[in-house]
């Protein structure tokens, strides 16, 4: 408990009491990752410092030697992660004074940017070069994921009747929980909950490509006694192996999400 915490206690012991009480069951699995990942840095580079030992020069000193290993976006992400916490111990009074005040965020300069996303030529060669067979594979998934704009999670979440064919309407409404050994999870958030409107050619080939599939499992997640393990690496293995044969800009199932949103911004479409 927070309440029996003193001013000689670790910060890395308090920081750690501080997400479980106030993170764990509030925020989503993926971001409190990222908290215990801080705490894992925490305890790395400043194991012996006290709570009442936490000094503005102490907290630059943590900052500056983070950031020597890292880009300044991602020592802003761990400043923030901290700055709650620390807060929250000035409250209390185990620390005299503001330590993140004027706080200098440094970071490695960023490695050059990989491309994010094809133009439309190259989706175009992208698409027509896939092998899309009369059963379900990833080549079916790397089209819908290019055709809608889907998080990666959301489109291994579909199932048959997630589809209103006759309406031309796909419904986004949960995601597959792949990193956990499977099962359907919510969107990651309440706007992520939407309809997309799909084309007549994607409606005429998920409709065949469907029709014997049970309506509640998910299309693309295989299942034999329990469901199949499944990998983002697989899938952006496949697809990096079609934009090398095809002699377009090498990406990820994440940038044909890019790509779905600047054609749409190219075509004048709304994506807010």
């Amino acid at each position: 408990m927070l309440s029996d915490t003193k001013k000689v206690d670790l910060f890395a012991d308090y920081y750690e009491r501080w997400i479980r009480i106030y993170k764990e069951g509030a925020i989503r699995d993926v971001t409190l990752n990222k908290y215990r990942m801080t705490l894992r840095w925490v305890q790395k580079l400043i194991p012996e410092v006290k709570l009442c030992e936490m000094t503005r020069v102490v907290y630059q000193q943590l900052i500056n030697d983070y950031a020597r290993d890292h880009e300044r976006q991602t020592t802003m992400d761990f400043h923030h992660q901290l700055k709650g916490a620390l807060l929250d111990a000035v409250d209390e009074g185990f620390i005299e004074r503001d330590p993140t005040r004027k706080v200098i965020l440094k970071g490695k300069t960023p490695r050059g940017k990989k491309i994010k996303y094809l133009n439309q030529f190259e989706l175009h060669a992208l698409l027509t070069g896939l092998n899309l067979g009369e059963k379900v594979s990833w080549d079916w998934f790397i089209l819908l994921v290019a055709k809608t704009g889907m998080r990666f999670s959301e489109a291994l979440a579909l199932t048959p009747k997630d589809f209103d064919f006759s309406h031309q309407l796909l419904f986004v409404n949960k995601t597959w929980n792949y990193k956990k050994g499977g099962g359907f999870a919510e969107t990651k958030n309440k706007s992520s909950i939407r309809k997309i409107q799909i084309d007549w050619q994607t409606v005429m080939q998920f409709a065949v490509l469907t029709r014997d599939l049970p309506q509640d499992e998910p299309i693309f997640v295989k299942k034999e006694e329990r469901y199949a393990p499944i990998y983002n690496s697989t899938v952006n293995g496949i697809l990096e192996r079609y934009c090398k044969k095809l002699g377009i800009a090498t990406i990820s199932v994440h940038g044909l999400r890019h790509t779905h949103a600047s054609l749409l911004l190219f075509a004048g479409v709304s994506i807010g």
